[in-house]
């Protein structure tokens, strides 16, 4: 591989990972919901889930799934109950409307979450979702030669699931930074009724998109 077909990789990886979508929308939620540390572990989920398919991939382990109807609906109506429980549950928040003056606390029915959900939440959003699989498998042969190795397949998986990363820790870091104004009880309903039918219509989509 050489390093204009890396570059030109990194190009369209990050047109890919700037696209809003479902972790986009779930970072928003968690960052609010648990602050900077929720924002945090939400995005080290799913970016570990990238990097578990991109491997998968790069070993040729996810072509079996992708080729095989039923893991692949099993994955899929997984992902699609899964955004749509988060959906109602981000919904179900901004009805109650009920916020901790704290904004790094994290209130769930009274309790605060403990901060492995947030991580767990971010990395099954990501693993239940075979498009990301599907994105890895049609767009690494194309940046790599017909005799490329798998280091390459490698580095470009794992460079994808680094930048996604990293625009992840930007927007929690971006978040965190006009907290004040998140702070507001109007402005945290508007947001999480926003980013809770953003999920369910991330659910939507996945459930209606063909194999």
């Amino acid at each position: 591989m050489t390093l204009t077909s890396y570059l030109s990789y990194l190009a369209f990886a990050i047109v890919v990972i700037v696209a809003p979508g479902p972790d986009f929308a779930l970072t928003v939620a968690n960052t609010l919901r648990g602050g900077r540390t929720g924002g945090m572990l939400t995005s080290l989920g799913i970016a570990t889930s990238n990097v578990v398919q991109g491997t998968a991939a790069a070993l040729g382990l996810g072509a079996l799934i992708v080729h095989s109807q039923l893991a692949f609906n099993v994955i899929r109506w997984a992902g699609v109950a899964y955004l749509c429980y988060l959906g109602v549950q981000t919904i179900r928040s901004a009805i109650k409307g009920q916020y901790a003056i704290d904004d790094t606390a994290d209130v769930n029915g009274g309790r605060k979450a403990p901060a492995w959900l947030r991580f767990q939440q971010g990395f099954l959003s990501n693993i239940t979702n075979p498009k990301v699989l599907t994105l890895y498998l049609s767009v690494l042969p194309q940046f790599l030669g017909t005799s490329a190795a798998l280091p390459d397949a490698l580095l470009l998986a794992y460079s994808h699931a680094f930048f996604g990363f990293a625009w992840l820790v930007v927007l929690v870091t971006f978040l965190h930074q006009i907290r004040a104004f998140l702070r507001r009880r109007r402005v945290r309903r508007t947001l999480d009724a926003a980013t809770g039918v953003a999920m369910l219509g991330f659910g939507a989509k996945l459930a209606t998109e063909a194999h």
